[in-house]
């Protein structure tokens, strides 16, 4: 027998009717590509995706196709994102800090016919477009006075483009499990591979990740999404915000810190979220200016683990830092660092001590930790595992390649991570990651994380370099702030009080810079070759 409740897939276009009929003119403030800043509301952005959506009809887009997006968080990015769904097509975004030709690499497996971009990636485009054979029409994300020449084929700026629909338009119907977005893998190891989302996972997640213990949002907030909408669908953000009522606040192209601070502080947001460096380099500036954040309440911080340093910088400006894990594979958030009962009422060291891990999951997430024979290890916060998930907003495969689930149903993650009694998962590494010296395991992370609390450390990382006694040895390298000074004694003695005598580094070599993803990771493949024969071992 079935319940008589009513027919009502889980479509995308559901989240951005709900904003427009119940929080119309909630404020969307965006950063232009061009400059100037462009306030427009949910009732607004709505009318125009159906326009959009009608246009990619009239375009010849057929539900299934690609379009890609090459684009900044801008307004005219989430219009595309809700009507390339609305005309049943698949979002499709693109990194444009990866290699040309990897861009193109891309392009060409997801077959995209069609590509929204930004007028910053005009060049990127015209340097791999003969290489592009599926892509038909390129449309500006701009106006007419700003459309620059170019030789792309079929280029239009998107105001006229957009003109030619009125908007007399229905969202295609379609089943919840269609297709929605496809967003790729950084690909630092092999090719990078698709994951597809589904218009169900995506409003399953934005649900599930909207709850008090998770992101918390609410009609009240004002959320700016500093991760880019390319990286891993964007943290969810522009699905969380139009379903909460919460307004937004797009950032565009600038995502340097002194750009960062003035627009938290003259559009009052009081929630934001992004990987740990873009935060490093506000906090920089607001030391060295003196400024402060006076709206902001939370962070969300992910990607990679965050610094207990950072962490505290937040919380003493009276800032609440959120740790979150997740993949572009779990949709993607996959754990946040919300306060169970059982952990109430620590004290301020207790409490940096809790959000060092990345939390527990939503509802829509299952996790476990096991050992390489697959046996489940226990949650004891003590033993490490290779951590493993399953749940409706985790993929099962990647796009054009198959399954990639093990032989009962669960996601390998790469990640290595004890699990407390209390159900918080801590990473300790990536399973490439993590340093294997006399057959005992050191956590490259968490040398990482006591590494940043120095005073002069700008950044950190820990690497495996080859040693001809222990197999590997840890070798920190560090970058130092401004007109500091960094010392191998100096670290060794800061991280000596904290760790057992054969986790210290062998050594400290201090760069100018430290190589990062394309997604803000720092690169420790690139590492690892530089200094793989650091201690005589090629």
């Amino acid at each position: 027998m079935l319940g008589l409740m009513q027919d009502w897939p889980l479509r995308i276009h559901r989240l951005i009717d709900h904003a427009a009929r119940h929080h119309g003119g909630r404020t969307i403030a965006s950063r232009s590509v061009e400059g100037p800043m462009h306030r427009t509301d949910y009732a607004t952005l709505r009318r125009r995706s159906l326009a959009l959506a009608q246009r990619l009809v009239r375009e010849g887009v057929q539900p299934g196709d690609r379009v890609a997006t090459l684009a900044w968080n801008t307004w005219r990015h989430i219009e595309a994102w809700y009507g390339i769904t609305g005309a049943g097509a698949i979002y499709h975004t693109l990194n444009p800090r990866l290699f040309p030709d990897q861009i193109a690499w891309i392009l060409n497996h997801a077959e995209s016919r069609l590509m929204f971009l930004d007028l910053s990636f005009v060049a990127l485009a015209e340097g791999i477009a003969a290489k592009l054979p599926h892509i038909t029409r390129y449309v500006v994300m701009t106006d007419a006075a700003h459309m620059p020449a170019t030789s792309l084929p079929g280029a239009v700026d998107y105001e006229s483009w957009l003109a030619e629909a009125d908007g007399d338009f229905a969202w295609l119907p379609g089943e919840e499990n269609a297709a929605a977005g496809l967003c790729y893998t950084s690909g630092t190891t092999g090719e990078p591979k698709g994951v597809l989302y589904s218009h169900r996972s995506n409003l399953l997640h934005a649900l599930a990740v909207a709850a008090p213990d998770m992101m918390g949002l609410s009609a009240m907030d004002r959320v700016m999404p500093v991760v880019p909408m390319f990286h891993a669908n964007g943290w969810c953000l522009p699905f969380v915000a139009p379903l909460t009522g919460a307004g937004l606040v797009l950032p565009g192209p600038k995502l340097d810190g002194p750009s960062l601070h003035a627009l938290m502080q003259a559009e009052g947001v009081t929630f934001t979220a992004a990987v740990p460096t873009v935060w490093l380099g506000l906090l920089q500036h607001m030391e060295a200016t003196g400024s402060e954040l006076t709206t902001l309440k939370r962070v969300v911080i992910g990607g990679s683990a965050c610094p207990r340093a950072l962490t505290s910088a937040f919380e003493q400006r009276g800032i609440h830092v959120v740790h979150a894990w997740g993949m572009t594979e779990t949709s993607p958030i996959g754990t946040i660092c919300g306060v169970k009962p059982e952990v109430a009422g620590r004290d301020a060291e207790g409490v940096l001590d809790l959000q060092e891990t990345q939390g527990f999951p939503p509802f829509t997430v299952d996790m476990r930790i096991v050992g390489d024979d697959g046996v489940e290890k226990p949650w004891d916060g003590a033993t490490f595992g290779n951590l493993q998930v399953r749940g409706p907003t985790v993929t099962r495969g990647y796009f054009r390649t198959g399954d990639a689930l093990t032989e009962d149903g669960w996601f390998e993650t790469g990640d290595v991570a004890t699990i407390d009694p209390a159900g918080y998962m801590h990473i300790t590494d990536r399973t490439k990651d993590v340093i294997k010296s006399g057959g005992e395991w050191i956590s490259s992370i968490a040398l990482e994380n006591l590494a940043m609390g120095h005073p002069d450390v700008a950044e950190a990382a820990v690497v495996a370099a080859r040693h001809p006694k222990w197999d590997e040895r840890p070798l920190l390298v560090v970058v130092a702030k401004p007109g500091r000074t960094v010392t191998r004694e100096g670290m060794v003695a800061h991280l000596a009080p904290h760790v057992a005598k054969w986790w210290l580094p062998d050594d400290v070599v201090v760069v100018e810079e430290i190589p990062h993803t394309a997604t803000g990771k720092i690169l420790k493949t690139k590492l690892r070759e530089q200094f793989a024969g650091y201690f005589g071992v090629p």
